[in-house]
């Protein structure tokens, strides 16, 4: 059985890696066997970081660099990324479950479902309350949307619960967490939904 893949994207700094560092620990203590592809520009820093971090052996983290916009790796042409995963699965037997982390994007960036099963928009308070207002793709079309920094919404002067409340309207009632990844707020939560989500359907499949 091939692995399950699944997709976390968002902006710039909306806690994207930090949440797949939150993640790690809570999946692999469930005895899941996964990897982590991450995407950039240029540049391989979230993968080294993910390397770096001893939650993870650094054979089972992966970098792609898109050379162009990030969202195109994982939308247009996901390419790379498919060779990637499969490079993975070959490497690592039993393999359930690979994350592939965007580059961070604006609104706009949405997975191809050539690539994963099933994807996570993740945004943050600190990037503004009127984000769902904006009805971005990213917000719209995601599988789960994730609001990260929720300990933030006191300082930067955001009503959280009407941003979680827009947010709910504007997905029309699709599943969202609110989370803050670095205090682990929410993280065992969020796994319990891409484990029944994802891998208990993945095995069904």
């Amino acid at each position: 059985m091939t692995a399950a893949r699944i997709g976390i994207g968002g902006p710039v700094g909306s806690g994207k890696t930090a949440i797949i560092e939150a993640l790690i620990p809570v999946l692999t203590r469930r005895g899941v066997n996964l990897a982590v592809i991450t995407n950039d520009l240029v540049t391989a820093e979230d993968a080294e970081r993910l390397r770096r971090s001893g939650l993870i052996e650094a054979e089972r983290v992966g970098a792609v660099e898109a050379g162009a916009c990030p969202h195109t790796v994982i939308r247009e042409d996901p390419t790379l990324n498919i060779l990637a995963g499969d490079r993975m699965e070959a490497k690592f037997s039993g393999l359930e479950l690979i994350i592939y982390e965007s580059g961070g994007d604006n609104l706009a960036s949405t997975f191809s479902l050539d690539l994963v099963d099933w994807w996570i928009f993740v945004i943050d308070v600190a990037g503004g309350d009127d984000i769902p207002r904006k009805r971005g793709p990213g917000v719209l079309r995601c599988d789960l949307l994730v609001v990260n920094k929720i300990d933030l919404a006191p300082y930067v002067g955001v009503d959280l619960k009407q941003m979680l409340a827009e947010a709910k309207a504007v997905r029309s009632g699709r599943p969202l967490i609110a989370t803050d990844a670095r205090r682990g707020t929410n993280v065992v939560e969020l796994a319990e939904m891409i484990v029944h989500a994802v891998l208990f359907q993945h095995a069904g499949a």
